[in-house]
Protein backbone atom coordinates (compact mmCIF):
# COMPACT_ATOMS: atom_id res chain seq x y z
CA UNK A 1 0.00 0.00 0.00
CA UNK A 2 1.28 3.46 -0.92
CA UNK A 3 0.19 6.21 1.49
CA UNK A 4 0.41 10.01 1.39
CA UNK A 5 0.06 11.35 4.95
CA UNK A 6 -0.52 14.95 5.99
CA UNK A 7 -0.52 15.83 9.68
CA UNK A 8 1.04 12.52 10.68
CA UNK A 9 3.98 13.74 12.73
CA UNK A 10 1.93 13.13 15.89
CA UNK A 11 -1.42 12.06 17.32
CA UNK A 12 -3.89 10.00 15.25
CA UNK A 13 -2.01 10.37 11.98
CA UNK A 14 1.25 9.27 13.56
CA UNK A 15 -0.24 6.24 15.30
CA UNK A 16 -2.05 5.19 12.12
CA UNK A 17 1.05 5.65 9.96
CA UNK A 18 3.10 3.60 12.41
CA UNK A 19 0.60 0.74 12.12
CA UNK A 20 0.51 0.95 8.33
CA UNK A 21 4.31 0.89 8.13
CA UNK A 22 4.34 -2.23 10.31
CA UNK A 23 1.98 -3.85 7.80
CA UNK A 24 4.42 -3.21 4.97
CA UNK A 25 3.04 0.06 3.59
CA UNK A 26 5.14 2.84 2.17
CA UNK A 27 4.23 6.18 3.75
CA UNK A 28 5.22 9.59 2.39
CA UNK A 29 5.01 12.16 5.19
CA UNK A 30 4.56 15.85 4.42
CA UNK A 31 6.32 17.53 7.35
CA UNK A 32 7.05 21.14 8.20
CA UNK A 33 10.26 19.82 9.75
CA UNK A 34 11.86 16.61 8.51
CA UNK A 35 13.64 16.36 11.87
CA UNK A 36 10.34 15.39 13.50
CA UNK A 37 11.39 11.73 13.67
CA UNK A 38 15.10 12.18 14.41
CA UNK A 39 14.77 10.60 17.84
CA UNK A 40 11.90 8.28 17.04
CA UNK A 41 13.11 4.71 17.47
CA UNK A 42 9.89 3.32 15.92
CA UNK A 43 10.01 5.32 12.69
CA UNK A 44 13.79 5.39 12.16
CA UNK A 45 14.08 1.77 10.85
CA UNK A 46 11.41 2.55 8.23
CA UNK A 47 13.26 5.69 7.19
CA UNK A 48 16.45 3.67 6.76
CA UNK A 49 14.62 1.03 4.73
CA UNK A 50 12.98 3.67 2.53
CA UNK A 51 9.38 2.82 3.37
CA UNK A 52 8.98 6.01 5.43
CA UNK A 53 9.70 8.91 3.09
CA UNK A 54 9.99 12.43 4.48
CA UNK A 55 9.11 15.50 2.42
CA UNK A 56 9.67 18.97 3.85
CA UNK A 57 6.60 21.10 3.29
CA UNK A 58 3.74 23.04 4.82
CA UNK A 59 0.18 22.00 3.98
CA UNK A 60 -0.78 25.68 4.07
CA UNK A 61 1.29 26.15 0.92
CA UNK A 62 -0.19 24.65 -2.24
CA UNK A 63 3.20 24.27 -3.92
CA UNK A 64 4.47 22.22 -0.98
CA UNK A 65 1.41 19.95 -1.07
CA UNK A 66 1.89 19.45 -4.79
CA UNK A 67 5.48 18.36 -4.16
CA UNK A 68 4.16 15.96 -1.55
CA UNK A 69 1.78 14.42 -4.09
CA UNK A 70 4.63 14.02 -6.58
CA UNK A 71 6.94 12.42 -4.01
CA UNK A 72 4.22 9.95 -3.00
CA UNK A 73 3.57 9.08 -6.63
CA UNK A 74 7.27 8.43 -7.17
CA UNK A 75 7.18 5.82 -4.41
CA UNK A 76 5.00 3.49 -6.49
CA UNK A 77 4.89 3.91 -10.25
CA UNK A 78 2.70 7.03 -10.07
CA UNK A 79 -0.13 5.47 -8.04
CA UNK A 80 -1.28 6.29 -4.51
CA UNK A 81 -3.59 3.96 -2.60
CA UNK A 82 -4.49 6.05 0.42
CA UNK A 83 -4.41 9.70 1.46
CA UNK A 84 -4.49 10.24 5.22
CA UNK A 85 -5.44 13.77 6.25
CA UNK A 86 -5.19 14.32 10.01
CA UNK A 87 -4.02 17.92 10.22
CA UNK A 88 -4.75 19.78 13.43
CA UNK A 89 -2.88 22.53 15.22
CA UNK A 90 -1.62 22.84 18.77
CA UNK A 91 -4.27 24.93 20.55
CA UNK A 92 -3.58 27.85 22.85
CA UNK A 93 -6.07 29.03 25.46
CA UNK A 94 -7.78 32.42 25.34
CA UNK A 95 -9.80 33.54 28.36
CA UNK A 96 -12.87 34.62 26.36
CA UNK A 97 -12.55 32.54 23.20
CA UNK A 98 -11.51 29.13 24.53
CA UNK A 99 -8.88 27.13 22.68
CA UNK A 100 -7.57 28.69 19.48
CA UNK A 101 -5.51 27.26 16.66
CA UNK A 102 -3.27 29.39 14.48
CA UNK A 103 -4.03 30.04 11.72
CA UNK A 104 -7.77 29.94 12.31
CA UNK A 105 -8.38 28.23 8.94
CA UNK A 106 -5.65 25.60 9.28
CA UNK A 107 -7.71 22.50 8.48
CA UNK A 108 -9.84 24.10 5.78
CA UNK A 109 -7.02 25.75 3.88
CA UNK A 110 -4.84 22.65 4.11
CA UNK A 111 -7.63 20.45 2.75
CA UNK A 112 -8.34 22.89 -0.07
CA UNK A 113 -4.66 22.80 -0.98
CA UNK A 114 -4.78 19.00 -0.94
CA UNK A 115 -7.78 18.61 -3.23
CA UNK A 116 -6.86 21.40 -5.67
CA UNK A 117 -3.39 19.93 -6.26
CA UNK A 118 -4.43 16.34 -6.95
CA UNK A 119 -2.29 15.25 -9.92
CA UNK A 120 -4.21 14.91 -13.16
CA UNK A 121 -3.31 11.23 -13.42
CA UNK A 122 -5.04 10.52 -10.10
CA UNK A 123 -8.30 12.34 -10.83
CA UNK A 124 -9.90 9.69 -13.02
CA UNK A 125 -12.26 7.42 -11.04
CA UNK A 126 -10.23 4.27 -11.66
CA UNK A 127 -6.99 5.88 -10.45
CA UNK A 128 -8.26 7.87 -7.47
CA UNK A 129 -6.78 7.06 -4.07
CA UNK A 130 -8.92 6.47 -1.03
CA UNK A 131 -9.21 9.49 1.27
CA UNK A 132 -9.53 9.25 5.05
CA UNK A 133 -10.08 12.61 6.75
CA UNK A 134 -10.06 13.06 10.52
CA UNK A 135 -12.74 15.43 11.78
CA UNK A 136 -14.71 15.53 15.06
CA UNK A 137 -18.11 15.00 16.60
CA UNK A 138 -20.23 18.01 17.55
CA UNK A 139 -19.16 20.49 14.90
CA UNK A 140 -22.60 21.39 13.47
CA UNK A 141 -25.52 22.75 15.47
CA UNK A 142 -27.41 19.50 14.90
CA UNK A 143 -24.42 17.40 15.96
CA UNK A 144 -23.82 19.59 19.00
CA UNK A 145 -27.41 18.99 20.09
CA UNK A 146 -26.68 15.23 20.13
CA UNK A 147 -23.64 15.53 22.40
CA UNK A 148 -23.78 14.12 25.92
CA UNK A 149 -25.07 16.82 28.25
CA UNK A 150 -21.82 17.19 30.16
CA UNK A 151 -19.82 17.75 26.96
CA UNK A 152 -22.01 20.49 25.51
CA UNK A 153 -20.50 23.38 27.53
CA UNK A 154 -16.98 22.15 26.82
CA UNK A 155 -17.56 21.89 23.08
CA UNK A 156 -19.53 25.13 22.94
CA UNK A 157 -16.86 27.16 24.69
CA UNK A 158 -13.44 25.53 24.72
CA UNK A 159 -13.57 23.95 21.25
CA UNK A 160 -15.62 26.63 19.51
CA UNK A 161 -12.68 28.04 17.52
CA UNK A 162 -11.23 24.76 16.19
CA UNK A 163 -14.71 23.49 15.34
CA UNK A 164 -15.53 26.54 13.22
CA UNK A 165 -12.55 25.50 11.10
CA UNK A 166 -13.57 21.81 11.02
CA UNK A 167 -17.11 22.74 9.99
CA UNK A 168 -15.73 24.56 6.95
CA UNK A 169 -13.38 21.65 6.26
CA UNK A 170 -16.34 19.26 6.25
CA UNK A 171 -18.19 21.54 3.85
CA UNK A 172 -15.31 21.06 1.42
CA UNK A 173 -15.37 17.29 2.00
CA UNK A 174 -19.11 17.19 1.30
CA UNK A 175 -18.66 19.02 -2.00
CA UNK A 176 -15.78 16.87 -3.23
CA UNK A 177 -17.43 13.60 -2.19
CA UNK A 178 -20.94 14.55 -3.34
CA UNK A 179 -22.50 14.40 0.11
CA UNK A 180 -25.70 16.25 0.92
CA UNK A 181 -25.08 19.35 3.05
CA UNK A 182 -27.92 20.31 5.37
CA UNK A 183 -25.83 22.06 8.02
CA UNK A 184 -25.24 25.75 8.52
CA UNK A 185 -23.11 27.84 6.18
CA UNK A 186 -19.49 27.99 7.39
CA UNK A 187 -17.94 31.24 8.55
CA UNK A 188 -16.85 33.18 5.48
CA UNK A 189 -13.66 34.23 7.25
CA UNK A 190 -12.70 30.56 7.13
CA UNK A 191 -14.31 29.54 3.84
CA UNK A 192 -14.97 32.52 1.52
CA UNK A 193 -18.26 32.53 -0.38
CA UNK A 194 -16.29 32.19 -3.65
CA UNK A 195 -14.51 28.99 -2.65
CA UNK A 196 -16.31 26.82 -5.21
CA UNK A 197 -14.66 28.90 -7.94
CA UNK A 198 -11.14 27.94 -6.88
CA UNK A 199 -9.03 26.68 -9.80
CA UNK A 200 -8.74 22.88 -9.99
CA UNK A 201 -11.28 22.28 -7.21
CA UNK A 202 -12.85 18.86 -7.80
CA UNK A 203 -16.38 18.99 -9.17
CA UNK A 204 -19.28 18.04 -6.90
CA UNK A 205 -18.97 14.32 -6.22
CA UNK A 206 -15.76 13.92 -8.21
CA UNK A 207 -13.91 12.13 -5.40
CA UNK A 208 -15.54 8.74 -5.12
CA UNK A 209 -13.56 7.09 -2.29
CA UNK A 210 -13.91 9.30 0.77
CA UNK A 211 -14.48 8.50 4.44
CA UNK A 212 -14.53 10.94 7.36
CA UNK A 213 -13.76 9.77 10.88
CA UNK A 214 -15.45 11.75 13.65
CA UNK A 215 -13.94 10.82 17.02
CA UNK A 216 -15.43 11.69 20.39
CA UNK A 217 -13.36 13.82 22.77
CA UNK A 218 -9.79 12.67 22.21
CA UNK A 219 -7.59 11.38 24.99
CA UNK A 220 -3.99 10.20 25.16
CA UNK A 221 -4.90 6.87 26.70
CA UNK A 222 -3.55 3.50 25.66
CA UNK A 223 -5.03 1.48 22.83
CA UNK A 224 -7.75 -0.66 24.39
CA UNK A 225 -8.14 -2.64 21.17
CA UNK A 226 -4.61 -4.02 21.53
CA UNK A 227 -5.45 -5.50 24.92
CA UNK A 228 -9.03 -6.51 24.20
CA UNK A 229 -10.33 -9.27 26.43
CA UNK A 230 -13.63 -11.10 26.21
CA UNK A 231 -16.40 -10.47 23.71
CA UNK A 232 -16.96 -6.77 24.32
CA UNK A 233 -15.70 -4.57 21.51
CA UNK A 234 -13.08 -2.01 22.60
CA UNK A 235 -14.95 0.91 21.02
CA UNK A 236 -18.25 1.68 19.32
CA UNK A 237 -18.78 2.74 15.70
CA UNK A 238 -21.76 4.25 13.94
CA UNK A 239 -22.59 6.10 10.74
CA UNK A 240 -24.29 8.86 12.73
CA UNK A 241 -24.19 10.48 16.14
CA UNK A 242 -23.53 8.11 19.03
CA UNK A 243 -25.20 10.47 21.48
CA UNK A 244 -23.73 8.97 24.63
CA UNK A 245 -20.12 8.72 23.47
CA UNK A 246 -17.79 10.76 25.66
CA UNK A 247 -14.19 9.93 24.81
CA UNK A 248 -11.88 7.87 22.63
CA UNK A 249 -8.10 7.59 22.68
CA UNK A 250 -6.08 8.67 19.67
CA UNK A 251 -4.47 5.23 19.68
CA UNK A 252 -7.85 3.51 19.31
CA UNK A 253 -8.90 5.81 16.46
CA UNK A 254 -5.67 4.85 14.71
CA UNK A 255 -6.38 1.19 15.42
CA UNK A 256 -9.79 1.46 13.76
CA UNK A 257 -8.29 3.20 10.75
CA UNK A 258 -5.45 0.77 10.16
CA UNK A 259 -6.94 -2.48 11.43
CA UNK A 260 -10.65 -2.15 10.68
CA UNK A 261 -11.57 0.61 8.26
CA UNK A 262 -9.25 -0.30 5.41
CA UNK A 263 -10.24 -3.97 5.44
CA UNK A 264 -13.94 -3.03 5.54
CA UNK A 265 -13.79 -0.11 3.14
CA UNK A 266 -17.00 -0.92 1.27
CA UNK A 267 -18.95 -0.74 4.53
CA UNK A 268 -17.82 2.82 5.23
CA UNK A 269 -17.13 4.41 1.86
CA UNK A 270 -19.03 7.65 1.44
CA UNK A 271 -19.88 7.80 5.14
CA UNK A 272 -18.72 9.41 8.37
CA UNK A 273 -17.62 6.91 10.98
CA UNK A 274 -18.33 8.13 14.52
CA UNK A 275 -16.14 6.43 17.11
CA UNK A 276 -16.29 6.47 20.92
CA UNK A 277 -16.03 4.16 23.91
Amino acid sequence: MNVFALGASRNIGYHAARRLLAKGATVTFLLRSTSAFDNDEVIQPYIRSGTARLVQGDALKADDVQRGWEAAQNAKDGTIDLVLFSIGGTPTFHATKGFLVHPHDLCTKSLLNLVTTIPHALRTPSAQPRFVIISSIGITRAAHAELPLLLKPFYGYFLRGPHVDKLAMERVIAHCAGWRWDAETPNTEILPATWTSLPNLPAFGELTHVIAIRPALLTSGACKADTKKGRKEPYRLKDGELGDGYTISREDVAHFLAEGLLSNWAQWEGKAAHIAY
